[in-house]
């Protein structure tokens, strides 16, 4: 859905992702438009849109969005994974039972239908971005606007015309005014993810539009009143950046009124099987392939294992595992050898088998996992790609090929 197609007014837009939505929630909508930031996700309609390209599009870019949509999105509630997910002690898109998570779980289901402000705190890869859409989808605000910035994504030279709009003129290409994120949070959510990478300036003009309540676009005059509901999320040790002069004190008291802290997931160690399950189901699923099972040697290392990348590292290995490994059952000696060396003890006949074993398919499985990572991260640039795996782009490029990725 091209969001601008609508005369000039991208309020239309918005509506009409809105009605797609409700029309089935398998669609996978991604949404176009003019803006060249790729770090700005925008949830125009909960749960809304699953993507955000610039124009002009990018073919490998569009195709490598759509790959991961795919295997990622359509196991809605109704298919049999996630049906057997929420049965199993899961609470919306959260996998796990474990007494950290019942409390996660609590705290969302107290403060979700209020326009309170929350913080979401947890390292990387622990899903806070889950608990903001739980937060919205058991809201008064769940058929509204859910607009999500990732801070650190966004470039210093245009995150302040992102976030508060601009009026034509107001810098060099403003050729036409438009709203900025925050505007078109009105009557929704806006979800700011990594706020503690916001510079200091601009920490101050957020902190006027919460006091206020009213927006003022660059280059305008006209301050334009605005509902939503703020919710954040950091994985940085706020009070340390107070203490060091780079977060405002009263912007940390202005957001920091309902802290909800993820887990890491070795602190919910009694979730690793579920979650390793099901995300075996569905990305079996999703490649078309019968449904593998972990073997319990390979079962101990993940109880054991340290998941400093947590959930996304348990679901990016999985996802790894299901193309790449050929029997129905995914043994120890499958696991990348970090893994082994990291288990205590470390168990040298599961590094190595006895037996032996296949050097050059250790070695393209291990290819595979970094690229399809580095694809991840760099949003199915391959030049960023390159740059993240230190390699040349045409070698790169060559890899993909080998393994159509």
């Amino acid at each position: 859905m091209d969001l601008e197609l609508c005369d000039l007014d991208p309020r239309m837009g918005v509506a009409v992702v809105e009605q797609l939505r409700h029309l089935s929630d398998r669609l996978v909508l991604i949404a176009i438009g003019s803006s060249r930031v790729r770090g700005v996700s925008t949830q125009y309609a909960a749960p809304g849109v699953d993507a955000y390209l610039p124009r002009p599009l990018n073919v490998s870019e569009l195709r490598q969005t759509l790959i991961e949509l795919l295997r990622t999105r359509g196991h809605n509630w109704d298919q049999p994974a996630q049906r057997e997910a929420a049965e199993d002690g899961g609470f919306q898109d959260f996998i796990g039972a474990s007494e950290p998570m019942r409390l996660v779980y609590e705290a969302i289901r107290q403060v979700a239908n209020s326009n309170i402000t929350v913080l979401i705190r947890g390292e990387s890869g622990t899903g806070k971005e889950l608990v903001g859409r739980a937060l919205v989808a058991l809201s008064r605000r769940a058929n509204k606007p859910f607009i999500r910035i990732n801070c650190a994504a966004l470039p210093e030279n245009l995150i302040e015309s992102e976030l508060f709009g601009s009026e034509k003129g107001a810098f060099t290409g403003a050729t036409e005014s438009r709203p900025g994120q925050i505007e078109l949070a009105d009557q929704g959510t806006l979800f700011l993810d990594e706020i503690a990478t916001l510079a200091l300036p601009l920490q101050t003009k957020l902190l006027r539009v919460l006091e206020d309540r009213q927006v003022q676009r660059l280059g305008g005059r006209t301050l334009r009143k605005i509902d939503f509901r703020l919710v954040c999320a950091t994985h940085e040790p706020l009070e340390e950046l107070v203490a060091q002069g780079r977060f405002r004190e009263d912007l940390f008291y202005r957001i920091h009124v309902v802290p909800i802290h993820l887990p890491p997931l070795r602190e919910r160690a009694d979730d690793i099987s579920r979650l390793a399950e099901f995300f075996l189901r569905v990305h079996c699923e999703a490649n078309g392939v019968p449904v593998k099972r972990l073997a319990e040697a390979a079962s101990q290392v993940f109880r054991e294992h340290r998941w400093p990348g947590n959930v996304r590292e348990l679901e990016n290995l999985i996802q790894r595992l299901v193309i790449t490994v050929r029997p129905d059952e995914i043994g120890a000696t499958h696991l990348p050898p970090g893994m082994m060396a990291g288990g205590l003890p470390v168990r040298r006949t599961e590094l190595l088998p006895e037996s032996g074993t296949d050097f050059d398919n250790e070695i393209e499985s291990l290819e595979i996992s970094l690229l399809t990572e580095a694809l991840h991260r760099a949003k199915g640039s391959k030049s960023t790609a390159a740059r993240l795996l230190r390699l040349d782009v045409q070698r790169l490029k060559y890899l993909c090929r080998k393994y159509s990725l």
